[in-house]
């Protein structure tokens, strides 16, 4: 495995990638969603109100989410991007929820595989409680 650490064409695709899916959750744009997930029984979402075990629970809680919004988020913390060799990527976000007086994080495992290209195979948004963190 080639273990070269953030390689800038490399962070560059990931970071297209996330935002593209940040812009889906605010557009509810399902298809976008379900493209941005690998299609596996093993790919696993933990949401704030969901705990989706394989691509199907995943996109059935998507479909029953209702549409549109601004979207949870507030404004970026920090976003923390990295890339292992060509294949591998982990994102990390921390942000202020939208409303409340709280901050959220966001991670992401990213792999690129040969047939379908770059997908989320593990994802999970937690809130922290007020005055809670670094």
């Amino acid at each position: 495995m080639d273990a070269a650490l953030n390689l800038p064409e490399i962070v560059a695709e990931v970071s297209k990638l996330f935002e593209r899916y940040e812009q889906a959750l605010i557009d509810r744009d399902v298809d976008v969603l379900d493209a941005t997930f690998w299609n596996s029984p093993c790919t696993i979402r933990y949401a704030l109100q969901e705990n989706g075990y394989g691509f199907d629970a995943i996109h059935a809680h998507r479909v029953a989410v209702r549409p549109g919004g601004k979207g949870t988020k507030e404004r970026r913390i920090r976003l923390e991007i990295l890339t292992i060799g060509r294949d591998l990527a982990t994102v990390n976000l921390e942000f202020k929820v939208r409303d409340r007086d709280q901050v959220g994080r966001q991670s992401q495992t990213w792999v690129r595989f040969d047939d379908v290209g770059w997908k989320v195979v593990s994802a999970h948004v937690s809130v922290m409680p007020p005055g809670a963190g670094a």
